[in-house]
């Protein structure tokens, strides 16, 4: 698989990126050695980079990660590339944004056992934490990696304002984004702006969290533990009208010899200033069927005719922690 420079990290990683947040007990029940069997077939289609979270079950992602490649990150550290996220708190009112020094420490020094490593190379802030000082939080990350614990420091859901804060104490390497053909807000400023400093992009839910892998219909049901059965982007009638949508998206993507889900990867990975693109799996064949879309090119004619179909989408925005 063709690899990249992620930005001004440095860090050459794989176009398509491993994601893990369903493996935190967020989206329905699970089959542990499928998800294992899932990230190894990864490695082997030349994925070598993996993005995990403290807050993906506070241990259960990690720990799974660990189990899938602890053989590997033992005897080729170098060669696999491990992101993972903090800043965020559970508590009895439920999660809570928390890029406190000592929370931040905390997280970073529980994501190294859970991973069974001695460095994570990209460590990013999971949420803006508005109750906490810019410097605080610049300071804590830069103190982390003068110790060799990080490697690199990136954010996730920041807008501009956001990073520019952050970026007063501490560089700013990457940003991880919501970014699919449902949501395209971050094209106004933040594409631009990471553009403009060099900032290395990886999007999640490029799927739409699902709803653009082709396997959804008007009878899907979801399970009550799975945070999407809640979720406005799979209820209504603004969900049975985007269905209507992916349904000509997949015609398109047919007669261009791509799965539906692998055109919807490939768009993403079409758009300037985007680097990476995170799917996550929990079988090894729903690796197998994102993975080839690192390799697809879209030309200018393709990117209009999508635009043209999209035209009768109903725009949606992205989940949160909190809800």
């Amino acid at each position: 698989m063709n690899r990249i420079k992620l930005g001004r990290s440095g860090l050459e990683v794989s176009r398509i990126c491993f994601g893990t947040w369903q493996l935190g007990g967020d989206w329905g029940s699970l089959d542990e050695q499928e998800n294992i069997e899932a990230m190894r077939r990864a490695l082997e289609l030349g994925i070598n980079f993996f993005d995990t979270a403290q807050a993906y079950g506070f241990g259960a992602s990690e720990q799974l990660v660990q189990k899938a490649l602890g053989d590997e990150l033992r005897s080729r550290r170098d060669e696999i590339v491990l992101a993972t996220k903090g800043g965020l708190r559970m508590t009895d009112d439920g999660l809570e944004r928390d890029s406190s020094p000592e929370w931040l420490r905390q997280g970073v020094e529980d994501s190294l056992g859970y991973l069974g490593v001695d460095h994570i190379d990209l460590y990013q802030v999971h949420w803006p934490d508005h109750d906490t000082p810019w410097d605080e939080t610049a300071g804590a990350l830069a103190e982390l990696v003068q110790e060799g614990k990080i490697r690199h420091v990136g954010v996730s859901n920041f807008d501009v304002e956001e990073m520019r804060g952050l970026e007063s104490g501490v560089a700013v390497e990457t940003l991880q984004p919501p970014y699919h053909l449902f949501r395209r807000d971050i094209e106004a400023d933040v594409l631009p702006y990471c553009r403009e400093h060099d900032i290395g992009v990886l999007v999640y839910g490029p799927l739409a969290h699902g709803l653009l892998s082709g396997k959804f219909d008007r009878d899907t049901q979801l399970e009550d533990d799975d945070w999407r059965a809640s979720s406005e982007l799979f209820r209504g009638e603004n969900f049975e009208r985007n269905l209507e949508v992916v349904e000509d998206l997949g015609e398109f993507a047919q007669e261009r010899g791509h799965t539906v889900a692998q055109l919807a990867v490939a768009w993403t990975l079409a758009q300037p200033g985007v680097h990476v693109a995170i799917t996550g799996a929990r079988r090894p064949d729903h690796i197998e069927g994102t993975a080839p879309a690192a390799d697809i090119e879209l030309s200018d004619d393709d990117l209009q005719r999508i635009d043209q179909i999209m035209e009768g989408a109903v725009s949606v925005a992205g989940p949160t922690p909190e809800g």
